[in-house]
């Protein structure tokens, strides 16, 4: 099948559903998202849009892009090029998918990198670190390229998937060893020529740079047909993962050269055996599904969007570049951006997922039809994974203070402070909440240092709850990284509401890494907090179950409060508002040393509203937050009493239980284990209020009120428990209080 190049009128079936695609990228532009963009996409062998907005360059003088505007392709390189040379090496007999790296290349052997193969490279699971400043090494082109094969591994082979520049620097290096022919000259006689891309090339000569989109400003002057990244400029402007220039018609061709199983306009440059594997999952790890080379669902799928089956394929760059390709649709995407112009640090990722989403709905009505090809085992990407995937471009030459604890990492383990290190970004100083940093500790949290990188490790548990300026002095950005658990009284959200307006008084940036609400995001629950009651432990006007991620938390809390935080969050991938903890695939890493397991979180929001009322909820035994007590409690008749009220979602089993901390540590309780039968039904405050009727007319002289308002956050509650007006009367008149907040969030919310 070959390409219609008449993109059809806006009456068209097909063509005019696509003016939404319009409308977003004016508006990109105008919002100056990216300068300028050139957008192609086609359908069964038509090419049904095909425009250019924007502009070329900004500076020094404003030129406006063209449809033929040549782009710095960055990482589109290791799929345009790159891998599709080794695929035809592979079908020449050439090399195996399964040759040792250090076969070809063997310098590159020892220190375990022996075992390192083909496919470990294409699939980005070797073990090698993402990337190095090569380009900072002295010498010639000959001395970086050793460097880069004298590079040790980070990770055991085959283990782990990292992103990695430098697994494509080597198997740019193989191709020329194997086949006697440099990159760029291979990748020309066996593809760009044969398929009629006459404006795809490395190193574009001279005469081009006035067709080419400008990417940042050095010295004063825009790079205009000189290669952006800095390690392949050091190389000479050919490398194996990045410095090839093209046009989207060009690359247009490629991708239904891709949909046509390698062939184009008669000419076959690949077979389709080998497109099928370039676009099939091969990783050896799991968590992310890659083909060679090109990306299928990983952390970095996002320009996938929302609505395009998995087992997709594509790829992106870091100037602002993308391509995906549906075969099982006949669909491809392509999105060139300038996004780098005239400086780094305004990723194109959320314009692409938008763009995907345009198209989707306006061609693929039937796509949900489409089965999904590939079954990811981890659904859900934290906000730190989603950093990593763009490369930390967003702290970039910034001095970063890390607001974290243990849960602040990356979903295969790797701790935030070690990927920020790893992708070279600058960490100054850590902050601790309560727990400490390594989430142990129960109460007061001295400062200190890092025993490893020896950062200092201001606590904000401890003297103060807030960063002193001595600590902030030389910051540019704050990064909170902390999992939550989505009750209004777990202070990991406390300390962030303060860093926040620490950060607006002294002028310095506010990033959140944004998490999975482990309880969802859909249940909003009990009374708001009155500001009159506020403390540590309840410091925003909201109600006990927000509903809200820490990244929507800080987005309602800059408006409402009006701190004029410079806010950025960084969400979550994948995760959707009706997901509980365990349906995101993630570890569960207690969050703190009594949130033991998802059904404790589920239940919390309840019982720790009754924790100071004299009772027991199970610290120091293995099921905290799961049980209740006191030596006081007769657990048969309350648990018949509350198992009498049919509350829904939930039951109660009398026990007997020895809590080691806190509330009668050391003493026999008599008390309850709550049994979770619907947790979309339970309302766990709710359940608390049934509690404390039963719990303060069974036992009037023991049950406390003294600190419940603290935590519940309402003196009424409380008031009407103590005159005995019926729980279910007292959980009705706080449903007006949620639904405001629902309203009131709405603005905020970043998930569907």
């Amino acid at each position: 099948m070959e390409l219609i190049w008449d993109p059809p009128r806006a009456a068209d079936r097909d063509g005019g559903c696509l003016w939404r695609l319009a409308a977003l990228l004016e508006r990109a532009v105008a919002d100056r998202e990216v300068p300028g963009a050139v957008a192609l996409v086609a359908r069964h062998g038509r090419v049904l849009f095909h425009r250019a907005f924007g502009y070329a360059q900004l500076i020094p003088v404003p030129e406006p892009l063209q449809r033929d505007a040549l782009f710095d392709l960055a990482s589109l390189t290791k799929v345009v090029a790159t891998a599709p040379a080794l695929l035809a090496l592979v079908e020449d007999g050439a090399l195996r998918l399964t040759d040792r790296v250090a076969e070809f290349i063997p310098e590159f052997a020892g220190e375990g990198k022996d075992a390192v193969d083909l496919r470990h490279l294409l699939t980005h699971c070797s073990g090698l670190p993402a990337w190095s400043r090569y380009y900072e090494i002295e010498g010639t082109a000959e001395d970086r390229l050793a460097a880069i094969i004298a590079t040790p591994l980070e990770r055991p082979v085959g283990r782990h998937f990292v992103y990695s520049d430098v697994g494509f620097l080597l198997l740019g290096e193989v191709v020329r060893r194997v086949s006697g022919t440099p990159l760029d000259e291979f990748a020309r006689r066996r593809f760009y020529e044969p398929l009629g891309m006459a404006d795809t090339r490395f190193v574009p000569p001279a005469r081009c740079a006035a067709r080419c989109a400008a990417t940042e400003v050095y010295d004063g002057v825009p790079l205009r047909g000189r290669v952006h990244d800095e390690n392949a400029a050091s190389l000479g402007g050919v490398a194996g993962h990045a410095g090839l220039f093209s046009t989207a018609a060009d690359l247009a061709l490629f991708c239904q050269m891709l949909l046509n199983g390698g062939e184009y306009a008669g000419t076959r440059v690949l077979s389709p055996p080998g497109v099928r594997a370039m676009l099939a999952p091969q990783s050896p790890c799991l968590g992310d599904a890659r083909g060679l080379g090109f990306d299928i669902n990983s952390v970095y799928a996002s320009i996938r969007g929302d609505l395009l089956p998995t087992g997709s394929a594509g790829h992106s760059g870091f100037t602002g570049t993308s391509l995906w390709v549906d075969a099982d649709l006949g669909l491809f995407i392509i999105l060139l951006t300038n996004a780098v112009h005239p400086d780094r640090g305004r990723p194109a990722t959320r314009l692409r997922s938008r763009v995907s989403n345009i198209v989707a709905a306006a061609l693929a009505p039937d796509a949900a039809a489409v089965p999904d090809r590939v079954r990811d085992p981890v659904r859900v990407r934290p906000g730190a994974d989603v950093l990593r995937a763009e490369e930390c471009r967003l702290l970039a030459g910034r001095a970063v203070g890390l607001v974290t604890n243990h849960t602040g990492r990356c979903a295969d383990g790797t701790p935030l402070l070690d990927m920020l290190l790893a992708n070279g970004v600058t960490v100054k100083a850590l902050f601790s909440p309560e727990h400490g940093i390594a989430g142990r500790q129960d109460e007061h949290v001295d400062s200190g240092r890092d025993e490893r990188t020896g950062l200092p490790i201001h606590s904000l548990y401890g003297e103060t709850r807030r960063p002193l300026p001595e600590w902030l002095d030389g910051l540019d950005v704050l990064v909170f990284d902390i999992q939550d658990i989505g009750a209004r009284f777990y202070t990991y959200i406390s300390t962030m509401g303060m860093c926040m307006e620490e950060a607006a008084r002294h002028g310095i940036r506010f990033v959140v890494l944004d998490r999975p609400n482990p309880i969802t995001g859909l249940h909003v629950e009990g009374p708001r907090l009155d500001l009159s009651l506020q403390n540590f432990a309840g410091y925003y006007p909201i109600p006990v179950r927000h509903g809200l991620t820490v990244g929507e938390l800080a987005r309602w809390h800059n408006a409402a409060s009006g701190i004029g935080c410079d806010l950025e969050v960084v969400p979550a991938h994948g995760w959707r508002r009706g997901m509980w903890w365990d349906e995101t695939n993630l570890e569960w890493v207690h969050p703190s040393p009594a949130m033991r397991s998802l059904m404790a979180a589920t239940l919390y929001p309840g019982l720790c509203c009754l924790e100071h009322a004299s009772l027991s909820m199970g610290r120091g035994t293995d099921a905290p937050f799961e049980v209740f007590g006191a030596p006081w409690v007769d657990g048969r008749r309350v648990a018949a009493e509350m198992n009498a009220r049919a509350l829904p979602g939930i039951r109660f089993t009398p026990i007997h239980f020895v809590p080691q901390l806190r509330e009668h540590a050391g003493e026999r309780c008599g008390g309850a284990r709550c049994t979770i039968t619907d947790r979309e039904a339970l309302r766990p405050v709710a359940m608390a209020v049934h509690l404390a009727e039963v719990l303060y007319r069974l036992h009037p002289g023991d049950f406390s009120f003294e600190h419940m308002p603290r935590l519940v956050g309402s003196e009424r509650v409380v008031q009407h428990l103590q005159r005995l007006v019926p729980a279910a009367d007292i959980v009705a008149e706080w449903a007006e209080e949620e639904a405001s907040f629902a309203e009131e969030r709405a603005p905020s919310l970043l998930y569907g």
